[in-house]
């Protein structure tokens, strides 16, 4: 399943103080798998939307979602 949040297993060393975090991750901007932008894009009808959204494409879009609010695990 295709996903804009990516994770990882950073390195944990023997002498942190600190208890791990074992799985963090990131979100990607969805432009880097578009490759190029395609003549004729469709765009946001208004532009009170576009500004809202941040984008003039909806195809480009991409709201940020916390793990925490999702219910992920990233700890």
């Amino acid at each position: 399943m295709f996903t804009q949040r990516k994770y990882y297993h950073p390195y944990i060393s023997p002498f942190d103080p600190c208890p791990p975090i074992k799985t963090k991750s990131y979100e990607t901007p969805p432009q880097l798998y578009l490759g190029f932008q395609p003549p004729g894009l469709p765009q946001y009808e208004t532009a009170i939307e576009a500004l809202y959204r941040g984008t003039l494409w909806p195809a480009l879009f991409s709201p940020y979602c916390s793990p925490y609010e999702r219910g992920d695990d990233d700890g």
